[in-house]
């Protein structure tokens, strides 16, 4: 009987930390099949490349901010009295 319990202890908080979940992923505006791969080749392809362009795009956007972060930093050393 006491396992019986347990498992129904278990079970129960399975049902809670996923209906959080599934709360958490709709207020920040993701589906929740999204997280799902894609069945498919073509799909998985196509859904690679995407994913691969854009981590691409992130990585030169982070290098140029660090870039221009750089920059302005060195600009203010520069500009302080006594340098």
């Amino acid at each position: 009987m006491r396992a019986v319990f347990g498992v129904v202890a278990l079970l129960v908080a399975l049902a809670i930390v996923g209906m959080l979940a599934v709360k958490q992923l709709k207020a920040t505006g993701q589906s929740v099949g999204a997280a799902l791969p894609a069945a498919g080749g073509a799909a998985t392809e196509a859904t690679a490349a995407s994913v691969r362009e854009q981590s691409q795009q992130l990585q030169q956007r982070v290098q140029s901010d660090i870039a221009k972060a750089l920059e302005q930093g060195g600009a203010a050393r520069a500009s302080e009295p006594g340098q």
